[in-house]
């Protein structure tokens, strides 16, 4: 008996040893600090399948950091985190990361999709735009130099409680940054704020001169940006020739998500990522909406199951689309 249970113990430990703990955990909430650590792991398990750069750093320099998983020469891009209290989409990002680098690097199957389209087309992902404001969201204001501190109490209308915090660190709302439709966007605020503040012309905020840049650099066939919440997908501005292929792949999204499709509204705004990405590159960009809605703060962790089972194959299923593309 003793000899047997010895046996199982040792089948045990030599079985457990092969499989390796997952690095990304939707445990707690995701810190810049706990996003950097991971992606150090990450680079060091599976160096041979992800490559690494920053992009650009925030006004209080921190570095934005993209990862790119794939030998496709053609790529799509997925970006978290324009809005500081959206750092659940961080996370998201970096378990679909993790989970196809994975799966590349085994050569197997993620889940029922084969990971070979990895071959033909490359995943850029940008999981944390805005880590200024995830700092200030999760009331890490140390981060900031004390006269600023200040300044982010005035921009919280006094308020001790940054929960719901969208801005970046300097009271302007990234996701409202962009050229497509930005001298027509309401000024909710009309000067720095910790939500709907455009500030003073676009490309002003060093994120979206870093983001732009980059885009501009690996010219993706896709763009698609997570946000929070209402599980809905956003995916028409001024699509011209192109709606009836944007709301193809729009609705194959919806199917695999069971996200719905938001109508098109005749009188968006713009301002947005997606909006400039569609009308500067002709190509299909969407918003998609995690987490059911929460009002102004970050969903709960508790949804990060649900929204993880509803999105693990996006970016795949997006890469397929992408090789069907003629750009």
């Amino acid at each position: 008996m003793v000899k047997l249970l010895g046996v199982f113990i040792l089948l045990f430990l030599v079985c457990g040893s092969s499989v390796e703990a997952k690095i990304v955990q939707a445990n707690k909430p995701y810190t810049y600090e706990l996003f950097e650590r991971d992606l150090e792991k990450l680079k060091g398990r599976y160096e041979e399948e992800i490559d690494v750069k920053a992009i650009g750093t925030t006004h209080f320099g921190k570095p934005i950091w993209a990862i790119k998983i794939g030998k496709g020469k053609k790529n799509i891009v997925l970006v978290g985190t324009h809005h500081g209290r959206e750092w659940l989409t961080s996370v998201l990002l970096m378990k679909m990361l993790e989970s196809y680098a994975e799966a590349y690097q085994g050569n197997k199957k993620f889940g029922t999709e084969p990971i070979e389209i990895l071959n033909d087309i490359s995943i850029w992902f940008v999981p944390m735009l805005n880590p200024d404001g995830v700092a200030i969201q999760q009331k890490n204001l140390a981060w900031f130099p004390p006269l600023h501190q200040k300044r982010l109490l005035s921009m919280n209308e006094g308020s001790h409680n940054f929960k719901r915090w969208k801005a970046n660190g300097m009271g302007v709302d990234l996701n409202r940054q962009y050229p497509a439709g930005w001298k027509d966007l309401n000024q909710e605020s009309t000067e720095p704020h910790y939500r709907f503040y455009r500030g003073e012309k676009p490309l002003e905020s060093m994120e979206v001169v870093a983001l732009t840049k980059f885009i501009d650099e690996i010219n993706p066939s896709i763009a698609i940006a997570y946000h929070t919440a209402g599980r809905e997908i956003f995916w028409n501005y001024k699509n011209g020739n192109h709606l009836i292929r944007d709301y193809l792949l729009a609705k194959r999204l919806s199917k695999l998500t069971r996200y719905k499709l938001a109508k098109p509204d005749e009188d968006a705004r713009g301002g947005g990522f997606t909006d400039w990405f569609i009308t500067t590159y002709h190509k299909p960009a969407m918003t998609i909406e995690i987490s059911y809605l929460v009002g102004e703060t970050n969903p709960p962790l508790s949804v990060f199951k649900n929204e993880w089972n509803r999105n693990r194959y996006v970016g795949l299923l997006l890469a397929k689309e992408a090789k069907k593309l003629g750009n």
